[in-house]
């Protein structure tokens, strides 16, 4: 629930979410097709409904009262800003009142008025985005409020105490999640037949936050239906929440590089220096990858810097599905990613290097006439052999790197470790 998506682009809620990458062209065209028919379903949906609803002073009210509600908090972090990535928010804690107190009708307009106002006053996104995600959003709140009214014909038994009206709410509530989650995950599936279902479905932390807003939502709802005055006191609340669930996806946004999603460079060396704490702490190896895309320059010269930026978050996306949850990868800059191996000898990190290599060089990225496929050089380096800090570390597979690129590109080097030089004690005379 919530204003939404999952791996980059504005609201899980919404479309928008649809992590950060740009669609190749016929991705484009289906991503295109795809949101027209769910807005044409919402716009079909709003002209039906409207024809049978009865609009009563009372819930014009309680609409106005819940939509200012969603206002004041639009209005309340505004300054905070939204990140670019994958962000939330609580305005489903306004949304799914209306879907439970009020006739189906009002859930489709609901997120028509706060969308609306977060592109006015928050941060303006390509329109067709923001369009499907308010047709999305609006279809999982209108069928969680039909199938909710279904169940409970008088929404004012809400606020009865009465423990099956609750649970009806629970039950419309997670259906407005679930089919809001479905609407987006295949929205990006569309625009990137390559991402992983996973990605674009729930992780522990969206998880997490979605049972938060359902829980918010069904709570205002109930104060909501007890008296309307009530707002005043859900408001303040639902305010310091989304402020502080932006305020931690801004500081997790200043880590990652905004292209690929990766840690930028310097989150990536403050968590390698603590990995390599922790590996002189416990004794254990460590191992170290630098990993340069082979002509790269030729890309972007041949086929333009937007798909030269598609190779580059393919590339990482294949980076990230080939490692360890807890190996630390980043975007050293440019065409360069970096990859720390915690608990890894050298063969390990030579088989690691080579199955990234080898993956990286099969992935192919679609142009208007060919596919694009690159391929990738690796340097190296082992803690405690080629360095015991994380700049003697860089240095060795700096090295390394270097030299895969005088053999021919497309390889993996280790640096050769020198022998200890003897001392003149042990020099023969």
């Amino acid at each position: 629930m919530a204003t939404t998506s999952h791996t980059s682009v504005e609201s899980r809620d919404g479309v928008s979410s649809l992590v950060g990458r740009w669609p190749l062209l016929g991705q484009r065209r289906s991503l295109v097709g795809y949101l027209c028919g769910l807005v044409t379903l919402d716009l079909a949906a709003i002209l039906l409904l409207a024809t049978f609803t009865h609009f009563r002073w009372s819930d014009l009210l309680t609409f106005a009262a819940l939509m200012g509600c969603g206002a004041v908090c639009i209005e309340a972090t505004r300054r905070l800003g939204m990140p670019a990535g994958v962000s939330r928010d609580l305005l489903s804690a306004w949304w799914l009142p209306v879907a439970l107190l009020l006739p189906p009708v009002y859930a489709l307009f609901a997120p028509i008025v706060l969308q609306f106002l977060l592109q006015l006053r928050v941060r303006a996104t390509v329109l067709y985005r923001r369009v499907g995600s308010t047709a999305a959003i609006g279809l999982a709140g209108c069928t969680a409020s039909v199938i909710f009214h279904e169940l409970v014909p008088d929404p004012s038994a809400l606020s009865s105490g009465r423990g099956s009206p609750i649970a009806a709410a629970v039950a419309a509530a997670m259906i407005f999640a679930l089919l809001n989650t479905s609407l987006i995950a295949i929205a990006a599936h569309t625009a990137d037949p390559d991402i992983r279902w996973r990605e674009v479905l729930w992780d522990r932390e969206s998880f997490l936050l979605d049972v938060v807003e359902l829980c918010l939502g069904v709570t205002v709802a109930i104060a909501c239906g007890l008296n309307l005055a009530l707002l005043v006191l859900t408001l303040p609340p639902v305010v310091l929440l989304q402020r502080s669930l932006l305020h931690a996806q801004l500081q997790a946004a200043a880590r990652t590089d905004p292209k690929t999603g990766l840690l930028n460079a310097a989150a990536w060396q403050r968590e390698a220096d603590t990995e390599i704490v922790r590996a002189r702490r416990t004794g254990e190896t460590l191992a170290l990858l630098l990993i340069d895309i082979d002509h790269f320059k030729r890309v972007n010269d041949t086929h333009g810097h937007l798909l030269g930026d598609q190779v580059l978050i393919n590339v990482a996306a294949t980076l990230r599905s080939q490692l360890r949850d807890y190996d630390v990868v980043g975007r050293f800059g440019g065409e360069e990613f970096v990859v720390l191996l915690p608990r890894a000898d050298i063969n390990e990190a030579r088989m690691v290097a080579e199955r990234l290599r080898c993956r990286i060089s099969r992935m192919a990225v679609p142009a208007d006439d060919c596919m694009i496929t690159v391929t990738v050089s690796t340097g190296v380096a082992i803690m405690s052999i080629h360095g015991d800090d994380l700049i003697e570390l860089l240095a060795a597979a700096d090295l390394a790197l270097y030299r895969a690129k005088e053999l021919g590109r497309d390889r993996i080097c280790i640096p050769i470790v020198q022998p200890p030089r003897p001392s003149s004690e042990d020099t023969p005379t």
